[in-house]
Order: C-alpha cells, then sequence, then structure tokens
C-alpha cells in the first residue's frame, strides 16, 4: 500500500483578546490531512462570546473536512454560519508535492515569505476579496504557489498592524516570529491572532 504522505511544517501562534475581554473571536486551524495540511486564520465578526462562538463553529468545520479544497471549505463554512454573525478567514493548504493553495475572505491577511527570495521567487501577498463567511459571499477564486523548504506562511487578523511584514526574518522560528509580531504590531483595540507555519519539505 502507497505510504499517505504529508508536508512537515514547524509552526507557531500568538492571540490575544481585547482588553477586557476574556475569550478571542480570532482562532487559528494547522491540520494535517493524507497528502497534505490545512492552515487557517479565522476572525468572528465583533468581538466577545458571539465571535468566539461563529469562529468555534468555522474551526470544526475546517479541521473535520480539511482535505476537502479551500473553496469548498469555504463553502461549507457559510452554510453552517448562517444563523451567526459570520467570520473572515483566511485558509491556506499545502501539498505534499509543494504548492500551497490559498484563499481569503475579508481582512485576514496572508504573507509567503521565501528562505531564498530571487527575480521568480519574491515573497507574495494573498489577494483577499471582500465578503463575510456566513454573510454575503462573494464570487470565489483561489490561488496557487509553489513552495520549497523554508518558505514562511504567515496569516495575521485585522488586530495586528500590516507593517509587520517589513520586518520579517527567516532566521527566526516560528513561535518566535509569532509571539514578536502580535507584542509589537498588535493594535489592542481588537482580537488579534498571528499563525506563522514554516514548510519544511514534503514528507515525515
Amino acid at each position: 500500500m502507497e505510504a499517505l504522505s504529508v508536508p512537515v511544517v514547524e509552526w507557531g501562534v500568538a492571540a490575544l483578546p481585547i482588553p477586557g475581554q476574556t475569550v478571542s473571536g480570532d482562532r487559528h486551524v494547522v491540520k494535517p490531512f493524507p497528502r497534505g495540511l490545512l492552515v487557517a486564520a479565522v476572525d468572528g465578526l465583533g468581538h466577545g462570546d458571539e465571535a468566539a462562538a461563529a469562529a468555534e463553529i468555522a474551526v470544526r468545520v475546517l479541521e473535520t473536512h480539511s482535505h476537502e479544497s479551500v473553496l469548498s471549505l469555504v463553502e461549507r463554512c457559510h452554510e453552517s454560519l448562517r444563523m451567526t454573525r459570520g467570520v473572515v478567514m483566511s485558509l491556506g493548504s499545502f501539498s505534499a508535492r509543494g504548492t500551497l493553495t490559498w484563499v481569503g475572505v475579508g481582512n485576514v491577511e496572508g504573507r509567503l515569505t521565501r528562505a531564498s527570495p530571487g527575480a521568480d521567487r519574491r515573497s507574495v501577498s494573498l489577494l483577499l476579496q471582500g465578503g463575510v463567511v456566513g454573510g454575503k459571499l462573494p464570487n470565489l477564486s483561489s490561488a496557487a504557489v509553489l513552495v520549497d523548504p523554508g518558505d514562511t506562511l504567515i496569516f495575521a487578523t485585522d488586530g495586528v498592524r500590516g507593517d509587520f511584514r517589513e520586518d520579517l526574518t527567516q532566521r527566526e522560528p516560528p513561535q518566535r516570529i509569532a509571539d514578536r509580531i502580535l507584542a509589537e504590531y498588535g493594535k489592542r483595540t481588537d482580537d488579534a491572532l498571528v499563525v506563522v507555519v514554516r514548510y519544511t519539505g514534503g514528507l515525515p
């Protein structure tokens, strides 16, 4: 029987609720599946218990169906969230063959930084599409990019200032990057989450 390889990654996450709240509406997923690995950052609209509940529903859907395409996952979440305040989210699905397929709805920023940048290996940002998962969903399209060992995917919710992109280094481990981005670029006016995933290869 053929072995089911999965992408190998190192990852870290850092999160804080808005001051005055004990729960956060920002959640993450890092979920391996046969021949792939799903990464997601989910931001329940607003903050507090209702935002957290919406984000938790999305996380359960994503973890249960992680092997499906990112577009199918967004559609599944949309149907499950219709009676909630909704979420915005960005998803990335790594394949063991060295590709990343990603999609974003709303304002969860995505950035893929390259271990060995060059003319054809520049860092790229996820093209975000307006809308709300569980509310008004746009006509979705995903994009696929090649990844090499050492390339690093970062998702950050809108509680994090976007200029963190100018201060990234490949020398730091993912958890340290996540902690530093949150500490230095967190707005403290909203829930905030940073998830950092470094692709290290195609086989366990």
